[in-house]
């Protein structure tokens, strides 16, 4: 998601195929080799007010688990086993504000030499569209909704991704946007999981 960084920061792909969906098994705890990035590893351990109140909550990146459970242990070091697993986390890293971690998670090819987010959208739920993976590559594509004015915006990515000595990289993103007219009955755009109509119309 380029343009979602430079907006929120590229993670997804659409080739329809072999999907795997969740994040995958973690067989064992293993870690970023962050020397490109020295900074990752004082940052990583930099607990923010976010990150706190976020613990014990779902995830942002909607997998159904609690953060402490999901994206927070790739946030603070672990590797992700699948290009899915990547993409929730750099989408959660969007949402608790953590370009570090972004920068981190992306190749080298093409990653940004610094990275803001401090005009990020106000992001508000993920949807995982479709997923593929075929040796040291994969790809996702996603539906990413935010907050627009009194209205909802979204942005679909068809992102690439490629893996190097074990740990996956977001390489990049083929990106569209657009605006969202949920109706009354349909889900609401927040995530919360209720009627549009009973919850933010």
């Amino acid at each position: 998601m380029a343009r979602l960084a430079r907006r929120i920061c590229n993670s997804d792909t659409s080739v329809k195929g072999n999907h795997q969906k969740g994040q995958g098994s973690r067989p064992e705890q293993r870690r970023f080799d962050i020397d490109t990035l020295p900074d990752y590893e004082h940052s990583r351990n930099d607990r923010s007010p976010m990150i706190l109140q976020t613990e014990n909550r779902n995830c942002p990146c909607g997998s159904g688990k609690s953060y402490s459970e999901c994206c927070q242990p790739l946030h603070q070091g672990e590797v992700a086993f699948t290009p899915e697993a990547l993409m929730r986390s750099r989408y959660a890293a969007f949402v608790l504000k953590l370009p570090d971690y972004l920068r981190a998670t992306w190749h080298e090819s093409s990653r940004p030499e610094t990275l803001s987010l401090e005009d990020s959208p106000d992001w508000t739920s993920l949807q995982i569209l479709d997923t593929n993976q075929s040796g040291d590559r994969g790809s996702v594509l996603f539906r990413a909704v935010y907050r627009l004015g009194k209205g909802w915006g979204f942005l679909e990515e068809n992102s690439d991704f490629v893996r190097e000595q074990g740990r996956w990289y977001y390489l990049r993103g083929d990106t569209s946007e657009g605006q969202l007219k949920p109706g009354r009955n349909e889900p609401c755009p927040c995530g919360s999981g209720r009627k549009h109509k009973a919850c933010c119309l």
